[in-house]
């Protein structure tokens, strides 16, 4: 945004592919979900990546942007997903091994990308104001996505691997 021309390596360019390959792997989540309640949540995910996108491709608020932005209210609903799905799930003592269904597995992988996306935005932080907003959004979203991909199996009856140390 802007007009500028940016190198492909740029940091911003960068960060905002990993958003937008962390918004593409969640449409993958959805295509290999069945449950209602976890793509109309994984729906509203995209969304927010979308306006994630659009802050991060904007450097210091140049351009009037049409989208609401991430801020407390967006975050306060992350957790509030969390919040309200954790109860369900039982209580780890161990850590466990990604996967279980299709579904949970993709959700999974969706994790793994969001924290890449967020070391990168990390790195951005480091050297551009950004804001504190994406960065916690991000760093919830991975704890939402966790929370997803466990709930997903329990609704299946797929049992979770714990992961024993030899």
């Amino acid at each position: 945004m802007g007009g500028r021309r940016t190198s492909k390596d740029n940091l911003r360019i960068e960060t905002c592919g990993e958003i937008d390959e962390l918004n593409s792997i969640i449409g993958v989540c959805r295509s290999n979900n069945s449950v209602k309640a976890i793509d109309t949540i994984l729906r509203e995910i995209q969304s927010d990546l979308f306006m994630l996108g659009a802050e991060i491709a904007n450097p210091h608020g140049k351009k009037k942007v049409k989208s609401k932005c991430i801020d407390d209210s967006t975050i306060k609903r992350i957790e509030n997903h969390i919040d309200a799905i954790t109860p369900q799930l039982k209580v780890l003592t161990n850590f466990i091994f990604p996967g279980g269904n299709r579904g949970a597995a993709m959700i999974h992988l969706a994790r793994t990308v969001c924290r890449r996306a967020e070391r990168r935005t990390v790195s951005l932080s480091k050297k551009e104001n950004i804001g504190k907003y994406p960065l916690i959004y991000l760093n919830r979203l991975s704890d939402l996505l966790f929370i997803l991909a466990r709930w997903s199996n329990t609704l299946s009856n797929i049992h979770e691997e714990k992961w024993i140390p030899d």
